[in-house]
């Protein structure tokens, strides 16, 4: 039997202990983090909408009207009035025939690949997908086969030497921890010369990238029967949960064959109100990506001449690579005494060697709260080479 205090200890001298932080009161620029208020550039909050009061109005009225749980799963009596506007919404804002509700993105990534593929077939993913697409690849019993970041050139080659009678190729669409976008357009003319389909994790894309912030497939031109969908509604939305958008039948065959969707409670019909009031949110307002696009722009540029560099990224997520595990947790904490909060990722949740600050803006930010970031970082350089 392992010994699970040494474990932990040994995983605290690598510089890989996760830790959790108590917060209090409602997401936004500032949090308040027991009992210290700090500027966040931790959050996945990136148009501002956690709080927003049409959101939160929409859900407490929706409370009124269905109660607090679901009761059941989707498939028994939890598939709420509410709910079912959700997915026609969801749908017509990706420009997909349909759309089904999950109870999380990594729910949906398992129940998705599982439900496609099996023992015979073939999975192939980028190399630096998300843990809940390699993990949904593993479980589902298929071949695994990984090709390099963004390489569709190798993809080809992948598919090309595959025999398997069903071929899934799934990638994220914008990396969450590098910021960089997959080339979408590429992958779907792979996969749709090689009869196989491709899934697009858009979690980190979806209400920042396209057209009234449709996402990436919008904003890469694709839409193709044999591409698949996968968006989260915890990040951009400012809500929770997750879907997959499709073609109708593919999806009414994800629908009974997803064991992640046909044996979880429902989510809350509260939260798809919530849902619904933030997409039309996300398509009226448009200033909330313009601000996003000027305050990457900024914060790049007060970060030159730093001793570490910041990752190539057009998004809302700027990773700056600090390589040590030691020092990014250090960078991390010398930043929290700031009042600043910027988590450090170490492997495994990146590759070794790799270990980050991971700067993630909001279109509430300021642009005196990326000069406060830019002066502390500046400062902490100097202490390091001191």
């Amino acid at each position: 039997m392992m010994d699970t205090h040494e474990a932990l200890a040994e995983l605290a001298s690598q510089g890989l202990l996760r830790t959790r932080r108590v917060v209090a009161g409602p997401q936004g620029p500032y949090l308040e983090v027991e009992d210290s208020q700090l500027l966040s550039f931790c959050s996945n909050d990136y148009l501002g909408l956690a709080n927003h009061p049409e959101i939160v109005a929409a859900a407490t009225t929706a409370l009124h009207k269905y109660g607090m749980g679901a009761a059941a799963s989707p498939l028994i009596s939890g598939h709420s009035a509410a709910q079912e506007q959700l997915e026609h919404d969801l749908a017509a804002f990706c420009g997909q025939p349909a759309a089904l509700s999950f109870s999380n993105g990594y729910m949906a990534n398992l129940g998705v690949i599982g439900a496609l593929v099996g023992v015979g077939d073939t999975v192939v993913v980028d190399r630096l997908s998300h843990a809940s697409l390699i993990d949904g690849a593993r479980l589902s019993g298929a071949s695994l086969k990984v090709f390099p970041h963004n390489d569709a050139a190798r993809l080809e080659q992948v598919l090309a030497r595959c025999s398997s009678p069903r071929k899934l190729v799934v990638s994220d669409a914008v990396f969450s921890m590098d910021g960089d976008a997959a080339p979408l357009a590429n992958l779907a003319a792979v996969c749709a010369r090689h009869d196989a389909w491709l899934l697009v994790d858009d979690a980190h894309g979806l209400g920042v990238l396209g057209p009234q912030g449709r996402g990436s497939l919008a904003a890469a031109g694709v839409q193709a029967p044999h591409v698949l969908l996968m968006g989260t509604l915890g990040k951009a939305a400012g809500v929770a949960g997750a879907f997959i958008a499709g073609e109708s039948g593919l999806l009414a065959w994800i629908m009974q064959r997803a064991r992640t969707y046909m044996f979880s409670t429902a989510n809350p019909p509260a939260l798809a109100a919530a849902t619904s009031a933030s997409l039309s949110i996300i398509v009226r307002e448009e200033w909330r990506r313009q601000r996003l696009r000027q305050l990457a722009t900024q914060l790049r540029t007060a970060l030159t001449g730093l001793p570490w560099s910041l990752l190539p990224s057009d998004t809302a997520i700027q990773p700056l690579i600090v390589g040590d595990n030691h020092l990014a947790r250090r960078l991390s904490q010398r930043l929290r005494t700031e009042g600043l909060w910027v988590p450090a990722i170490c492997p495994p949740t990146v590759p070794k060697g790799t270990a980050r600050l991971r700067i993630s803006l909001s279109a509430l930010h300021t642009d005196s709260h990326i000069s406060q970031l830019a002066e502390a970082l500046r400062r902490a350089a100097q202490e390091h080479h001191a």
